[in-house]
């Protein structure tokens, strides 16, 4: 019993000195493909830069058939820059005196004349708008407010403030036949910036964050009321065509920024040392930015170690 006790204990020995082997080859191996991605980049950095030839020499037929197979939509682009180049060269310019072309007012005609000859039916249109607008300015404040996500009211802030500033900056001669009504926001049928359109641009931003948090068919709901508002700001002659599609590209950048900003914002606070006392940061947040910076500490303290 005693020399078979014996043997499994040098065979335990064994298996744990092999064990201990393999883990130390491990170690060294990755040492070494470290040691060796290090050289390659300090190799690398160090060879002179070689000039090859022009990218548009090394074209084929083959690659224009592939382009104009995958990659249709910028071909459709650069059609279409062909296009209004040679319109924008012919165009006859529209004289001082003349009121601006707009095509959404040539295609929101009819309404317009509808909306004219039917004040009752405007100051109604003019009363849905603005409970719109209220939806929007409720939710993008209850993001922040209730839910402590401050992406969305970010982004609004954002875009009103440079709204009021291009709006003041070049100011747009009211569109003739204009239908203001008391009850259109802003209430009161006060004077408002017409560049870029607010309505449009919440609109979008409000949509954006549904989209984030799987909030599909409530998006799916504000993009509809959103269209049917741009539809009757131009039937009421309320803003221009460009400043509605504007308003869209607006809700959109504004959101993308507010994003970028929350980045910085959580980068800030896993550099400061004192990331644990920082107020006004919610709880769940402040945990998250602790755990990511454990993380990053480990990776780096592990990547000195295979260094060395």
């Amino acid at each position: 019993m005693d020399g078979g006790a014996g043997a499994a204990t040098f065979s335990n020995g064994a298996v744990k000195r092999r064990r201990g082997n393999t883990n130390n080859n491990n170690n060294n191996n990755n040492r070494t493909e470290v040691a060796n991605g290090v050289k390659e980049v300090m190799m690398a950095a160090k060879k002179p830069l070689r000039y090859s030839r022009p990218s548009f020499l090394k074209w084929r037929l083959q690659d224009a058939v592939h382009v104009a197979t995958h990659h249709w939509m910028p071909c459709l682009f650069a059609v279409g820059l062909l296009f209004f180049m040679a319109v924008e060269y012919t165009l006859r310019m529209v004289p001082p005196s003349s009121p601006p072309f707009d095509l959404g007012f040539i295609a929101t005609r009819s309404l317009h004349h509808l909306l004219q000859d039917s004040p009752n039916l405007n100051t109604l249109l003019a009363f849905l708008n603005t409970v719109f607008v209220g939806m929007q300015m409720i939710y993008i404040m209850g993001t922040f407010l209730i839910e402590g996500r401050p992406r969305a009211t970010i982004s609004a802030l954002f875009m009103f403030t440079c709204r009021g500033i291009l709006g003041y900056s070049t100011q747009l001669p009211l569109p003739q036949g204009f239908l203001g009504s008391g009850v259109d926001f802003p209430v009161g049928n006060v004077s408002f910036f017409l560049f870029f359109s607010g309505h449009v641009a919440g609109s979008v931003i409000a949509s954006l964050d549904m989209r984030r948090m799987q909030r599909h068919e409530l998006a799916w709901l504000f993009d509809v009321l959103n269209v049917l508002q741009s539809v009757r700001l131009l039937g009421t002659r309320g803003h221009y065509t460009i400043d509605l599609a504007v308003g869209v590209g607006a809700g959109i950048l504004f959101d993308s920024l507010a994003g970028k900003y929350e980045e910085f914002s959580q980068s800030k606070l896993l550099l400061s040392p004192n990331a644990e006392n920082v107020n006004g940061v919610a709880n769940h947040r402040k945990q998250k930015i602790l755990i990511i910076r454990k993380e990053r500490t480990q990776k780096q303290s592990d990547m000195e170690t295979l260094l060395i």
